[in-house]
């Protein structure tokens, strides 16, 4: 708003003012902008310098009913107010705040700006260490993989001093004499608004509190925040959902997250598109899709990502006389089951299923895609049989369609890739380990033990094939995808496609929280971030953005190395026949752990997955019923779509041997 655009009130418009209720502590300090209809600002106490926009439309409110614009029954004081704005029955006042075009206020008890104030930028949240030393301060463009860094990269203090100060100066800029309810924002029957910095198209309705923060909602994806909602301290990114009680203190929500149902959470991180219904979270760094549906459910002190919390779930942080100094880490895509406990500092590998209770220290980071269970008190290690479970497809294939975020600028770069060099790389670990543990007590022992857990024989023979196949699955993939989108005269040609595109993708990668990519890549990044090379916020940011649109180049990169060293043999001493085995490997090593899902699927249609069905019947009224709800096992999608991927995945084998002989 452009205050040189408006004039002071005349004798006649000030009469009909007084008329109408409204006081003024100086008519004077009073601005307004033609077309002026004093008839649309009834019983209104002006305070300080206002100016006010031109009224001349409607706003219709839910059912279809329709009030002209206007300010009527308020407060208002050092405020901008601006066109087709609607306010009504302010009971206390409205201070030092911009309203913008088309913004609705109604039945609100104050929203007040004083004092100076970053609306939430450059707080410090203390995740994962309760008793602090792991602060992340947050802002409006936080995303899940700078504050991975800020959080864990302590070993480098150069780096996050730097990263401090970038946020600090972004904050600095955020202080505002006044506070801004963005256009086309509706608040309704709320409370108390403090200090806090609304966007575009928010939709605010019985909220308690909003105390301290921002809440970045926009036209392409609106904010909503609902009924006895109590915030302090936050920021609230776009497409985000709040209401039924939740309590918060001190927080980051991220895109399209959820929180409801009495959730509360304090000093934490929630990235992309988490869930929090009925539970509380504490000093917790929620990386993408992390979902906790239940009472009695508590996170705390620990880093996730991918997370399906089941109900009861627990973790203790206060092990010794020092205070919750602990932490763990659960990596991505695991599963924890009701009344499943963790005592940190632990640490759990990616696609991990957790069972029953854990009283020991623990590290299966190593152990990808196992099933960590108890059994009289002790912890019992099944490595890689999580590879076969159709319920961890279903989750990989689930997770991008549940993305609900609408705005064109994603904070949050996000693989969805269920095997990917960083879950392969563990993989490959875990089965070096498995061979060394069976080599050192004997391939006879019934048990053997690995950091704290117990595996069975029969678990870790089947964990070193399954993670074999895995492998090869993995790297046959990698390969085909070359071969497949390059066309080629001769074999020699062919050859020189397999060359690396990318410098970056050998060694080890890591999991920035939902973001994969080379160690290296992150190393590299932070010593140009130290030198200074790098000096804004939204450079960083872009830098995701390039790894992640990057990430299948880097990924053959690694991808060369290791096909290499499984099959003993470089790919520039590799004849057709070589790349020929390679790919029939890579068919079986698919339908070998398609047929595997499959049979896990079955489990579902058994007998016994039918109790409690045809209630009041026989066998025939109990498959009926059954059929009715669940449906046929064939029919059925998850298992239709393995059935298809073994016939799409051998015709690309096929294909491609077909192609390859060609070139002979």
């Amino acid at each position: 708003m452009n205050p040189k655009t408006h004039r002071q009130l005349t004798r006649n418009e000030i009469d009909i003012l007084i008329r109408q209720g409204c006081h003024a502590e100086s008519w004077d300090l009073l601005r307004v902008k033609d077309p002026f209809d004093p008839e649309r600002i009834q019983r209104v106490d002006f305070h300080g310098i206002n100016y006010l926009g031109s009224f001349q439309g409607e706003v219709t409110f839910p059912g279809g009913f329709k009030r002209a614009t206007g300010i009527y029954d308020a407060c208002l004081f050092n405020c901008l107010v601006e066109d087709e704005v609607y306010i009504r029955d302010i009971r206390s006042h409205v201070a030092n705040y911009c309203i913008r075009r088309g913004a609705v206020i109604r039945q609100v008890h104050s929203i007040v700006k004083e004092g100076d104030t970053t609306f939430g930028n450059g707080e410090q949240i203390s995740v994962l260490n309760e008793a602090g030393g792991r602060e992340v301060p947050m802002y409006d463009g936080l995303s899940a993989h700078l504050a991975y860094i800020m959080a864990l990269y302590r070993h480098r203090p150069g780096l996050i001093r730097r990263l401090s100060d970038l946020i600090e100066r972004y904050a600095d800029g955020c202080k505002s004499e006044r506070g801004e309810i963005g256009p086309g924002s509706r608040i309704i029957n709320t409370e108390r608004i403090y200090n806090t910095r609304i966007g575009a198209h928010t939709y605010i309705e019985g909220v308690t509190l909003l105390e301290e923060g921002s809440v970045n909602s926009s036209a392409d994806d609106p904010v909503r925040l609902g009924f006895n909602l109590s915030a302090r301290h936050f920021i609230i990114s776009s497409g985000a959902v709040l209401n039924d009680g939740v309590i918060l203190e001190r927080c980051f929500i991220g895109q399209g997250v959820e929180l409801g149902k009495q959730y509360s959470a304090e000093n934490s991180l929630f990235f992309a598109n988490c869930i929090g219904f009925h539970g509380e979270a504490c000093a917790v760094f929620a990386g993408p899709y992390t979902v906790t549906h239940h009472k009695s459910t508590l996170l705390i002190s620990g880093l996730f990502s991918f997370l399906n919390a089941g109900s009861g779930s627990n973790q203790s942080n206060h092990m010794y006389k020092l205070g919750p100094i602990h932490q763990g880490i659960i990596e991505r895509g695991s599963k924890t089951t009701s009344d499943s406990y963790l005592l940190w500092p632990a640490k759990v590998g990616p696609f991990t299923l957790i069972m029953g209770r854990h009283y020991k220290n623990s590290d299966t980071s190593l152990l990808p895609f196992s099933y960590l269970v108890e059994n009289n008190d002790e912890s019992i290690l099944a490595p890689g049989v999580n590879l076969r479970s159709v319920g961890t497809i279903r989750d990989a294939r689930k997770w991008p369609r549940r993305d609900r975020r609408k705005d064109p600028v994603l904070l949050d770069q996000i693989n969805y890739n269920l095997l990917s060099p960083f879950t392969i790389q563990k993989m490959w670990r875990g089965r070096e380990i498995l061979g060394n543990l069976q080599q050192a007590s004997g391939k006879k022992s019934e048990y053997y033990f690995y950091e704290n857990t117990k595996i069975p024989r029969s678990a870790l023979e089947r964990g070193i094939r399954l993670y074999t196949i895995g492998i090869r699955k993995f790297l046959g993939n990698s390969l085909l995808s070359v071969l497949e989108k390059n066309s080629v005269k001769d074999f020699k040609n062919l050859k020189a496609k397999l060359d690396p595109v990318s410098a970056w993708g050998k060694g080890e990668w890591v999991d920035l929280s939902g973001l994969i990519v080379p160690v290296a890549l992150v190393n590299s990044f932070s010593d140009r971030l130290e030198e200074g090379e790098i000096t804004r916020l939204d450079e960083i940011q872009a830098e995701f953005r390039l790894w992640h649109e990057r990430y299948y180049e880097m990924e053959w990169t690694w991808a060369r190395d290791y096909l290499e060293r499984e099959f003993n043999q470089t790919v520039d001493e590799m004849q057709p026949d070589d790349i020929i085995r390679i790919i029939e490997i890579w068919k079986k090593a698919v339908v070998d752990l398609d047929e595997m899902l499959y049979e896990d699927a079955r489990k579902e249609f058994r007998l016994s997955a039918k109790t409690g069905f045809g209630t009041d019947g026989g066998e025939d009224e109990k498959l009926k019923d059954f059929e009715q709800v669940r449906g046929d096992f064939e029919q059925n999608p998850s298992v239709a779509a393995i059935r298809q991927h073994i016939i799409r995945k051998s015709e690309l084998g096929d294909r491609m041997i077909r192609k390859i002989r060609d070139l002979r």
